[in-house]
């Protein structure tokens, strides 16, 4: 694991017209920056993802080599490595901390890429869930500095239905009179774990679970893969997943100035190549969202991998064979 280094950005405007005081964000490069500043491959993070987890997408002999390429890993804010709510000092601590959009998140890349590495343009950008999410934006926010893309698991904006399911796990943590508004002394312990139950079941598959895949993870029974997501959760800041909440509730990459809520402009604005992957039974970011966006496109293709592993098969590592299938996309997207 290497160890991250740090970014100041000083004081950041943001959407919401609040200033995000004295930002950073939290970053890793692997291999070398060439001179012409065009060989860089971002890999945003997650959900409750870190530059950590990341690591599990690149490799010697890999599509992504740090032996061929500069690899950029970069928090987004919000996970508790960059700026966030668990590290932040008042008066924007805790509960108070902003709201911080993607496009907000993409513009702090920006300046970490241009500024602080030097790099002049992204030769590919790709992800699982909000890390694809960020892949999008990063098209759209910045048409000319990205080549390709490959998002899994994950949208250009967060449809109706998405919002709606992320507002139960957040219902659960926040009922624990113990998050006293995000001002809680100790870790909601109820409401963390809840959240986590509540959100198991989303994150596969009716068939995940009809076919007992769980024991291929080392679990014995449902229950018991039921209480690892609980304890996983107790590992993480409550304030922390809020706030990435906010920011994955408010993505649409044509919620800005450039494009002023035309979604479709937006699509079309994306000159990069993309290969679009999401999972036949993923219950967060269904196909069909994707199949529409990929019509907008200039130069996208759909490929929608077929597994019972919902949206966890694009968990880094999770499933070998969908993870030999991202390979298999960038190394195309990075030959062409």
């Amino acid at each position: 694991m290497t160890q991250h280094l740090t970014y100041r950005l000083g004081d950041v405007p943001l959407q919401s017209g609040t200033v995000l005081k004295d930002a950073q964000l939290a970053y890793v490069t692997y291999g070398t920056l060439n001179e012409a500043g065009d060989n860089a491959i971002l890999l945003p993070t997650f959900y409750t993802g870190t530059h950590i987890r990341n690591e599990a997408l690149f490799g010697g002999g890999r599509a992504v080599d740090p032996a061929r390429h500069f690899v950029v890993s970069v928090n987004l804010l919000g996970n508790g490595y960059s700026s966030s709510p668990s590290n932040t000092s008042a008066p924007q601590d805790g509960p108070r901390f902003p709201g911080v959009t993607l496009f907000d998140n993409v513009a702090c890349q920006y300046r970490l890429l241009t500024e602080g590495l030097g790099v002049t343009q992204l030769a590919l950008v790709f992800g699982w869930s909000m890390a694809a999410m960020q892949a999008y934006q990063w098209a759209a926010q910045y048409p000319d500095m990205v080549k390709a893309i490959l998002p899994y698991c994950g949208t250009a904006r967060c449809s109706a239905f998405n919002l709606a399911f992320i507002e139960g796990p957040k219902a659960a943590l926040q009922a624990d009179a113990a998050w006293n508004g995000g001002n809680y002394t100790a870790p909601p312990e109820k409401g963390l774990r809840a959240f986590g139950r509540v959100y198991a079941p989303w994150a596969y598959s009716h068939d995940f679970f009809a076919e007992g895949l769980f024991r291929e993870m080392g679990f014995a029974t449902l229950e018991e893969f039921l209480r690892d997501w609980e304890e996983d959760h107790l590992k993480l800041d409550a304030n922390d997943l809020l706030a990435k909440i906010w920011t994955w509730q408010h993505t649409d990459i044509s919620d800005n100035s450039l494009y002023r809520g035309n979604f479709k402009q937006a699509l079309q604005a994306i000159r990069a190549r993309a290969i679009v992957m999401p999972c036949n039974t993923d219950q967060y970011f269904v196909p069909q969202d994707n199949a529409a966006e990929v019509a907008a496109m200039r130069h996208a293709e759909l490929r929608v991998y077929d597994s019972p592993w919902g949206h966890c098969v694009g968990s880094p590592g999770r499933v070998p064979a969908f993870q030999r299938a991202v390979d298999d996309a960038a190394a195309e997207l990075l030959r062409m």
